[in-house]
């Protein structure tokens, strides 16, 4: 392979990890790439060895399903949001529930860390986002953050932001200390925002909406300044992410409604490459025969990971090795 070609992601499947009962609607590497943590409706979390394929261990303690996990920045614990209305904090080497977080009056449907790993914001169909303090388990700041429920929550580069995200159609932008909302970014055609995350410099965001787009948006300016079509997503709250790891090119990544996962060049905006779904499960090829919810991609290794709803519940890890 030459020329062009070459320079395009080429991902193809390396493990087919099993053993939730129900889809596993969040997978994420973890900052130093050694785990994957998946979270699934069947209300547990399973820790992976990615580069094994092999199960390392399973937390249970949710009465419900979960929707979302994330990792602290030394990968030694990790939180999780589930639809009892608790997180739940795990020593991710033990195994051990340190903490159940209460306080949410509905599903909690997302959270994230802070980089210096004492702080977690989560969101709720509650409609706020909560800033809760990791060493003592408790809120310190409820954000009244919008007037549909809260899809997703993420923390900026270095802590002193919080954006959210709501089927409300609005992203906001909150300084984490104070709990101030900072800015309001709105689209021309207000559709529902079903994922935000920062860019890994911290200078934009990327959103999700149930338009079947992704945008860029610049926050200073309050400017969209890229859009990504292609894949489908009009109901579901689908994870984006970005692959920074590959020397041919910056990518954008996520799933589908189709069952399958798209990716597009940063800059140009282009397809580059889309991994094919199957329509069930006795049909050949190597994709999920479901929607797929769920994406994540290795911090310095070209690996993505992905999860699908309940039609299939494996988690895919996905190599490109050229």
């Amino acid at each position: 392979m030459n020329g062009a070609a070459s320079k395009l992601p080429n991902y193809k499947l390396k493990h087919t990890l099993t053993g939730h009962e129900l889809g596993a609607v969040s997978v994420k590497f973890s900052p130093g790439g050694a785990w994957l943590a998946s979270a699934s409706a069947d209300a547990t979390i399973k820790i992976w060895d990615p580069h094994a394929g092999k199960l390392v261990r399973t937390l249970t303690g949710h009465t419900k399903g979960c929707s979302d996990v994330a990792w602290e920045q030394r990968d030694k614990y990790i939180c999780s949001a589930s639809d009892d209305k608790t997180l739940k904090l795990w020593n991710a080497v033990t195994g051990e529930c340190l903490r159940t977080l209460e306080g949410h009056t509905n599903y909690v449907v997302c959270c994230n860390f802070n980089p210096q790993g004492n702080r977690l914001v989560s969101g709720s169909f509650d409609e706020t986002a909560r800033v809760w303090d990791v060493r003592e388990g408790t809120c310190i700041k409820v954000l009244p953050a919008h007037s549909d429920p809260v899809t997703a929550v993420d923390f900026n580069r270095d802590g002193t932001l919080i954006v959210s995200s709501s089927y409300d159609g609005l992203c906001r932008i909150w300084d984490s200390n104070s709990g101030q909302c900072l800015k309001t970014l709105i689209d021309e055609t207000n559709p529902p925002v079903s994922f935000v995350r920062f860019s890994p410099n911290g200078r934009f965001i990327l959103t999700g909406t149930l338009d079947h787009k992704l945008k860029l948006w610049d926050f200073e300016k309050s400017k969209c300044v890229k859009q990504y079509e292609g894949h489908t997503n009009e109901h579901f709250c689908l994870f984006a992410a970005f692959i920074t790891a590959d020397a041919k090119g910056k990518w954008v990544v996520c799933g589908s409604e189709d069952n399958s996962i798209f990716l597009w060049d940063l800059n140009k905006k282009d397809v580059v490459q889309r991994i094919p779904g199957r329509k069930g499960p006795d049909e050949p090829g190597e994709g999920h025969c479901d929607k797929v919810i769920a994406v994540s991609c290795h911090p310095d290794r070209k690996l993505l990971a992905s999860g699908s709803l309940n039609a299939d519940t494996s988690v895919k890890i996905w190599e490109d090795d050229t």
